[in-house]
């Protein structure tokens, strides 16, 4: 099992993503770590301490590669639809579909 790394969230951010960060992974819902973070701020400060902290410490999540989906690819790229084009061919050529008068 790959081991889980702490990173800041690029998707799921309201500032610099590092509640969503945190909700990614701990695997809860970011808002929960958003309120505790808000509580922690107005009853001891401790809270926009701690955020200005990890902002600067927990690196931000790398950028993922967007695949691009498969019905935007060239239709050269089917190995089905080349076959059957190429069968198609084939036969056409050794068979002669002329109407007869």
């Amino acid at each position: 099992m790959p081991k889980k790394k702490l990173y800041r969230s690029r998707n799921n951010r309201m500032i610099a993503g590092v509640c969503g960060g945190l909700g990614e992974y701990f695997d809860i819902d970011p808002t929960l770590v958003r309120l505790a973070a808000v509580f922690l701020t107005l009853w001891w400060g401790g809270g926009l301490l701690f955020y200005l902290m990890a902002w600067l410490v927990i690196p931000e999540a790398p950028a993922q590669v967007e695949v691009e989906p498969a019905h935007l690819l060239p239709h050269d790229h089917d190995p089905v639809e080349s076959k059957v084009q190429q069968r198609i061919e084939e036969t056409s050529e050794t068979e002669d579909y002329s109407p007869k008068v």
